[in-house]
């Protein structure tokens, strides 16, 4: 047993030798900061080895070991030395290896190329950060796709609102010089066309101003408490005229208890919008239904289902994308005067409905398509 005293010089010295030997490993870290991992790492276990060995020669110097027993101690300092350094050596490479790897998955991710996911086997810190990474890439990949498809859904939109403007603006600049060269043999139906196309860019500049509001979160809504009854008793009263110039019928089967939290003024536009897209693509002869109802959350519902044939299963996700169109039938066209849209009806219905806290959707159904709009009712 060492006696107390003794103890304590022993502890003393080598911890006085410690912090010396480790106050300049320190030192020596600093200077290699920049220099390789393999290098830091040899200097902690130098720095290790070379405190004991310090602290047993003070020791021994104290007269507490002997010649001899100092000898050993330094041998086997050596050989923990020895060994504790090929262990850095492979701890380096390892390290290295996946520091490389790192960096070449972080070089893939700036020139966009996918990240792939790692398997998940490896608990290591920098298996963590790639596998950061690959969620980094696919985040960018997302994000990438959507604004090429947000790019290419503006290209579209702005083509197809360059012709919907052009076409009218070239029948009213051939009626205008018309009738200014007194060509025209009847210039009140010239008139009365003229006015029915300025209707038509009046309805499109106000689409285009309302979906404007929509996409910049400007849209602002007065609420009230809106009887659903009354939006689609109005709405089709409105095109009721404009359905029986095309030969469809519309069957209206409101529920007179359904009151929804909402602006009259936008949720009065969200069903004119989808009865004239109904109207549009149903064939002459056929009806359109138009219910409400309370699904299972409470929530109300408003359907509308035309005869249309239904819509393409690969191009239902797209229909309420600002200007998409599927096929030529889907190019707007004049209904008794009003605008059937230019591609803008079903992206402001999703825009306004969203607004309201609701969301709008769109499926198949026999012989034609079904639009459902559902609201949160009135506390």
């Amino acid at each position: 047993m060492i006696p107390l005293p003794d103890l304590a010089v022993i502890v003393a010295t080598a911890l006085a030798c410690a912090i010396v030997v480790g106050g300049v490993g320190m030192l020596l870290l600093h200077v290699a900061r920049r220099t390789p991992l393999i290098v830091q790492l040899c200097i902690v276990v130098l720095t290790a080895t070379v405190s004991v060995a310090a602290g047993m020669v003070a020791v021994a110097q104290a007269m507490f070991l002997s010649g001899h027993d100092l000898l050993v101690g330094i041998w086997v300092a050596v050989s923990a030395t020895v060994v504790s350094l090929l262990t850095a050596l492979v701890l380096a490479r390892a390290f290295t290896r996946q520091s490389r790897r790192l960096r070449r998955l972080a070089a893939d991710l700036a020139e966009g190329t996918p990240v792939p996911a790692s398997d998940g086997r490896d608990r290591s810190e920098l298996a963590a950060v790639e596998a950061q990474l690959a969620e980094t890439s696919r985040r960018l990949d997302e994000a990438r796709a959507e604004v090429e498809a947000l790019e290419a859904s503006r290209r579209e939109l702005v083509a197809w609102i360059s012709h919907d403007l052009r076409t009218p603006l070239a029948g009213l600049r051939a009626m205008a010089e018309a009738l200014e060269d007194g060509m025209a043999d009847d210039p009140q139906r010239f008139h009365r066309q003229m006015r029915s196309q300025v209707d038509h860019l009046s309805d499109l500049v106000d689409d285009l101003f309302e979906l404007s509001k929509i996409q910049s979160g400007r849209l602002a809504l007065h609420r009230e408490a809106v009887s659903l009854y009354d939006l689609v008793s109005d709405a089709v009263a409105e095109l009721r005229q404009v359905a029986q110039a095309h030969r469809i019928v519309i069957r209206e089967s409101p529920s007179p208890d359904l009151v929804v939290d909402g602006d009259a003024r936008e949720l009065a536009r969200v069903v004119g919008n989808l009865l004239m897209n109904a109207i549009q693509h149903s064939p002459p002869g056929s009806a359109i239904s138009v219910t409400t109802a309370t699904d299972a959350d409470g929530h109300a519902v408003l359907s509308v289902v035309d005869a249309g044939g239904g819509i393409p299963e690969s191009d239902l996700p797209q229909i309420f994308r600002a200007g998409w169109r599927a096929t030529v039938a889907r190019t707007p066209e004049q209904l008794w005067g009003r605008s059937a849209g230019a591609g803008l009806g079903l992206a402001i219905v999703e825009g306004i409905v969203k607004a309201h806290a609701g969301r709008v959707t769109a499926h198949n159904v026999d012989g034609g398509c079904r639009f459902d709009v559902v609201l949160p009712r009135t506390a």
